[in-house]
């Protein structure tokens, strides 16, 4: 597939100024001149944020009262329920705001919905069983927000509650005591891109300056708000980045020996984002997509070694259970878009039978990432009700698509990127032709993937102190990918496939110096490049240890042969 590679305009005096005024290596400028971080509070706030950084939590709408509200539950020692999500962000914020209160108090209840019974968000059925089971203040953690009725019924019961959110509300805001979102129209806070455990963090945190507790009481939960946050895909930037920055310390010497358990069993050596990202997040996550969430919560509030590792052990389990159930849908998907020839089609729109709906979303992450076509699974039940979800590229909105399909659909929700969708059997073609359509009038087949890269530099400039530097600019994520380079006329000095053709792995030289490099996922590019072709490359700087030796590599995102 095509791609386009875009390299940022160099604002050589800019990047110069930071040199010298900030004692910064070129390419470090380089890289907070393309970021546009060049003031000096800035520069400080990326590279070396402080816990006096974060912003004062009583700047946020409904925090007072909600403070207020939990400190008389506290002192009257009301029956509280802790109501969230089951994915990392709301496991996180159950654990950090439970844990809190705990330190305070106060035990509280704690609700997970079945993602596989329940789906996402509040139901009535669960409000009237916290009601019935005697709770008197409810909080929703990474929910609650277009929880309008669910809500409405809680008041009904006589039941009052707090909503900690960070998703997009609707025009009506829900009747709760508090409503703790700063993606509120109405807000007035500075940043309003936390995730849901980034909301619990300020929420524990008001409570703390209210209280006059030292700063550690509410810090020291950092390493688990880090987790969710750097799960959740939000922005690492503003006060997201101190979390993350400020968090992975604490990770690396964390007390909680759950986390600390996960890490140990991940695989990963070091603990950085991709540690958290590819380690972390995806064995907390299967727990909910197997409907066995709890299990995960347990795993952060435990205290006992013993329990720990058990649950260490089914988490793995749950993880593997995912990747195979994952795998089968994935080569299904793949037959079928074979079969019928669907990669020709605008969009990739699929369905099968009984597929396991935890797992489909992420196959259609797959799907849209090789293709780079919008891509929607379907799973038919008995009785011919289908639920699924899609995932988009950049430059096609797929929530306004299915606004535009009508009568098609039955249900769905999600945004510009990502969606959750129900439809009938009888509707599924007409669907598809709908789709279609809307895709083909967008003229979708001319959106091409871009490569941002930071700067073109020559393999003579590469060394490791200037590739540990980038480290500085670690937490990488949302808003702060990782710094991609552009190498050209390197010279192919060997090239072979590795794991039966999956992967590509080459030695790359430009006069006497030599780099390694791996392509992962382009291993059939073997076959069409030779042992001395001049080719340009673009990919990511990074140091490869391997039987104690550390090497220099470029990890390829992109090739073509030079012109």
């Amino acid at each position: 597939m095509n791609k386009k590679w875009q390299i940022y305009d160099l604002d050589e005096e800019k990047i110069l100024s930071l040199q010298n005024k900030y004692g910064l290596n070129k390419l470090l400028a380089t890289i907070l001149v393309n970021r546009n971080i060049t003031k000096q509070e800035e520069i400080e706030l990326f590279l070396n944020p402080k816990r006096s950084d974060f912003y004062d939590p009583f700047l946020i709408k409904d925090m007072e009262i909600a403070v207020e509200r939990i400190l008389k539950a506290v002192k009257q020692n009301e029956n509280i329920t802790i109501y969230g999500d089951y994915d990392v962000d709301g496991i996180t914020s159950i654990t950090v705001l439970k844990s809190f209160l705990k330190d305070i108090g106060i035990e509280v209840s704690t609700y997970i919905p079945n993602r596989l019974e329940e789906g996402y968000g509040l139901n009535k059925e669960a409000v009237k069983k916290i009601y019935e089971d005697g709770c008197k203040l409810m909080i929703t953690v990474d929910c609650g927000i277009s929880s309008i009725e669910e809500i409405k019924y809680a008041n009904s019961l006589g039941m009052e509650t707090i909503i900690t959110d960070h998703h997009e509300p609707a025009e009506e805001l829900p009747k709760a005591l508090a409503v703790i979102d700063n993606k509120r129209k109405d807000s007035k806070y500075p940043f309003r891109e936390l995730a849901g455990v980034g909301v619990v963090f300020k929420l524990i945190q008001a409570i703390g300056i209210k209280l006059k507790l030292k700063e550690e009481s509410y810090l020291k939960y950092l390493d688990i708000v880090c987790i969710g946050t750097i799960s959740d895909i939000v922005p690492l930037i503003d006060e997201n980045r101190v979390i993350a920055k400020l968090g992975l310390m604490l990770v690396q010497q964390t007390k909680n020996i759950g986390l600390k358990s996960i890490i140990n069993t991940s695989g990963y050596k070091k603990v950085d984002s991709n540690t958290i990202s590819f380690g972390v997040a995806p064995r907390i996550n299967a727990c909910g997509r197997m409907g066995k969430a709890e299990e995960a919560l347990k795993l952060l509030l435990s205290e006992n070694i013993i329990q720990v590792n058990n649950l260490t052990q089914k988490l793995n389990e749950y993880n593997k259970t995912r990747q195979e159930k994952e795998r089968e849908i994935f080569e299904n998907v793949l037959q079928q878009i074979k079969k019928d020839k669907l990669d020709s089609k605008k969009a990739i729109i699929v369905s099968g039978e009984n597929w396991h709906h935890g797992v489909i979303g992420i196959v259609s992450s797959k799907i849209t990432e090789m293709y780079f076509k919008p891509s929607i699974l379907l799973s038919f039940e008995e009785n011919g009700i289908g639920k699924g979800s899609g995932r988009s590229i950049q430059g096609f909105d797929l929530h306004e698509a299915l606004t535009n399909c009508g009568q098609t659909i039955k249900k769905f929700g999600g945004h510009s990127m990502a969606i959750g969708i129900t439809l009938e059997k009888d509707k599924f073609q007409e669907f598809k032709d709908k789709f279609e359509k809307i895709a083909t009038d967008e003229h979708i087949d001319e959106i091409v993937p871009i490569i941002n890269i930071d700067a073109k530099i020559n393999l003579n400039e590469v060394n490791k102190e200037m590739v540990e530097s980038l480290k500085q600019l670690e937490p990488f994520g949302e808003a702060n990918k990782m710094p991609i380079f552009l190498f050209k006329n390197l010279k192919i000095d060997s090239i072979r496939a590795l794991s039966e053709g999956k992967h590509l792995k080459l030695t790359l030289k430009d006069n006497n110096n030599i780099i390694n490099a791996i392509g992962f996922n382009i291993g059939y590019l073997a076959n069409e490049y030779r042992i001395g072709d001049k080719i340009d490359v673009v990919g990511v700087l990074e140091i490869n240890t391997f039987n104690g030796m550390d090497n220099l590599q470029i990890n390829i995102k992109d090739i073509m042969k030079s012109i």
